[in-house]
C-alpha cells in the first residue's frame, strides 16, 4: 500500500471509528479500535495518536468520559438549571414511552408533543458532546430542540417504535454538527472582514501620518493593494475608525 493511499485509508478509518463510538454513547472498546486499525499495522507510537485524537473528541476508550468536566462555569450553570427545570415534567415507563412513540407514529399530534418533551433531557446530554467548539451550549440545545420537533413528523416513514431513538438521535447530532459547520464558516468570513478593515485602516492611518491630512480612496488604494470596492466597503464596516482618515 503506498504512503498516499495509506494516509487515505487511515482518515477514513479515523472517521468509522469516531462515528461507532457515536453509535455506542460516545465510548468505544480498546479492542473495536485496534480491529479496526489491523489493516494498517500501526506502531504504538501511532496507535497513542489514535487515542488522544478520540480523548481531544470526548470520545472514551474503554469508559464513557466524563462530559461534564469539558464544560465551562457558566455552561454548567446554564445547564443545572435548565435539567432542574425538566424535572417538572412527568416521567414515564418505559412501555409508555414505546406507547407515545407509536401514537406519534402514527400521526397523533400530542402525542408528538409529548415526545418532544421526553427528548429535551437527551438533547441537552447529546449537546455536551459538542460542547467547547466555539459555540454556545445553550443554541447547541437550541438546535437539537428544532432537530426533534422536526423528527417527530417524520416518524411514520418508520417500522417500529425502536428504531425512532436511532432516527431522533441521529438528527439531534446532525443539527448541531452543522450548526458548528455553519459558525466555524461564519468566524472565518467575519476574520477576513476584519483583517481587510484592519489593512485599509493601517493603510490610511500611515498615509495620514505622513501627509498630515486626509488621504484619498485612490491613495489607500496605492497603498493597500486593494481596489476601490474593497476600500469602501472596508471604510462603510469601520464608520469613523476609517472615514475620519478619508476623503
Amino acid at each position: 500500500m503506498s504512503t498516499e493511499n495509506k494516509e487515505i485509508v487511515f482518515a477514513k478509518t479515523l472517521e468509522q471509528v469516531r462515528k461507532k463510538a457515536k453509535e455506542q454513547g460516545n465510548c468505544i472498546a480498546k479492542e473495536q479500535v485496534e480491529e479496526m486499525f489491523a489493516p494498517l499495522a500501526l506502531g504504538e507510537e501511532q496507535m497513542n495518536m489514535v487515542y488522544d485524537y478520540l480523548h481531544q473528541r470526548k470520545i472514551g476508550v474503554g469508559e464513557p468520559v466524563d462530559l461534564d468536566a469539558y464544560l465551562e462555569p457558566e455552561e454548567r450553570d446554564y445547564l443545572d438549571a435548565y435539567l432542574e427545570a425538566l424535572r417538572e415534567l412527568p416521567e414515564v415507563s418505559d412501555g409508555e414511552r414505546e406507547a407515545i412513540t407509536l401514537s406519534a407514529m402514527a400521526g397523533d399530534g400530542d402525542a408528538r408533543n409529548r415526545l418532544i418533551q421526553l427528548y429535551l433531557p437527551e438533547v441537552a446530554e447529546i449537546a455536551k458532546l459538542y460542547a467547547g467548539q466555539g459555540v454556545y451550549l445553550e443554541d447547541l440545545i437550541g438546535e437539537g430542540n428544532v432537530a426533534v420537533t422536526a423528527g417527530v413528523t417524520m416518524l411514520g416513514a418508520l417500522e417500529h417504535a425502536s428504531e425512532a431513538q436511532g432516527m431522533l438521535g441521529k438528527m439531534i447530532m446532525d443539527a448541531m454538527e452543522d450548526y458548528i459547520a455553519q459558525n466555524a464558516e461564519e468566524v472565518k468570513k467575519d476574520q477576513k472582514i476584519l483583517d481587510k478593515v484592519n489593512k485599509v485602516a493601517k493603510a490610511a492611518d500611515e498615509l495620514y501620518e505622513e501627509l498630515h491630512r486626509k488621504v484619498t480612496v485612490e491613495e489607500v488604494m496605492q497603498e493597500s493593494g486593494l481596489n476601490r470596492r474593497a476600500i469602501e466597503d472596508a471604510i462603510r464596516m469601520s464608520g469613523d475608525k476609517i472615514d475620519s482618515l478619508t476623503h
